[in-house]
């Protein structure tokens, strides 16, 4: 039986670019129907019109993940527009770049409620629906930067994505019982709007690093998604997938010269 998300219905956060909107699409070409929800309205209505427009099933819901009653009404609305909640994928995430001396207290506040508070709140919001269908599928959008790897300035980002790797295993355990998995994926370099701004010369820079000999893309990632939110992956929980190419595997830059 091939791997299929027909008929599910799937939330994704963080849905109006990069790896968010490639997991949007992805799921809709799978079969599912989506809700995409963003905090910004202009590019999660987009990414939902050119779902629709490409044939698939999907409807723009605007949210902050580090509001609560705005995730509680995501949840209903999924109910409403989609008929239940199978697949929750909880993507949205913020970066900013800050070292820790120079670092404000707002700034770190603010990537934690996004990147790891607001994964438990639309965890808590969506969880009540998934218990009376007897089961449902959330995955989680981590990083190898934090959960295996450093760059400096970016401490913030990486707690909240550690913290994410923690919670997939404590949610996976506490969810068993209700035929609910919880998974994560930890991308490498992904080729996003962001990176794609750096130019090319840049770009071959960084793709001599990753093994693989290439950047990732958004639907790299979409696909072990859609693994992880199928029904085939009913007996695979608590786990956090890499997806690099191979990036965190060299034990210094040097390595790949005899390679």
């Amino acid at each position: 039986m091939a791997i299929s998300l027909t008929g599910k219905a799937a939330i994704v956060t963080g849905a109006g670019r990069g790896i968010g909107k490639g997991i949007a699409q992805v799921f809709a070409q799978e079969g599912a129907k989506v809700l995409v929800v963003n905090r910004g309205e202009a590019a999660g209505r987009e990414c939902a019109e050119a779902i629709a427009r490409a044939g698939g099933e999907a409807s723009f819901f605007q949210a902050d993940v580090s509001k609560k009653a705005e995730l509680e009404a995501m949840a209903q609305a999924a109910v409403e527009r989609l008929g239940g909640i199978d697949v929750l994928c909880l993507n949205a995430g913020i970066y900013p770049s800050a070292k820790i001396a120079e670092m404000s207290e707002e700034t770190w506040d603010e990537v934690q409620n996004t990147n790891l508070k607001g994964v438990f709140l639309a965890t808590q919001a969506c969880l009540p629906q998934m218990i009376a269908q007897n089961g449902g599928r959330i995955v989680v959008t981590s990083s190898i930067t934090g959960s295996l790897v450093g760059w400096p300035g970016l401490v913030s980002y990486m707690a909240s994505k550690g913290g994410l790797d923690a919670f997939v295993r404590g949610a996976a355990l506490e969810f068993a019982q209700y035929n609910i998995t919880v998974n994560g994926v930890a991308p490498g370099t992904i080729m996003t709007e962001g990176l794609k701004e750096l130019g090319g010369e840049k770009l071959e820079e960084i793709a001599k690093i990753i093994p693989a000999g290439y950047i990732g893309e958004p639907e790299d990632i979409a696909y072990a998604m859609v693994y992880f939110a199928s029904d085939q992956a009913r007996f695979v929980t608590g786990q956090t997938l890499v997806l690099d190419g191979g990036q965190i595997l060299p034990e210094n830059p040097s390595a790949m010269e005899d390679a």
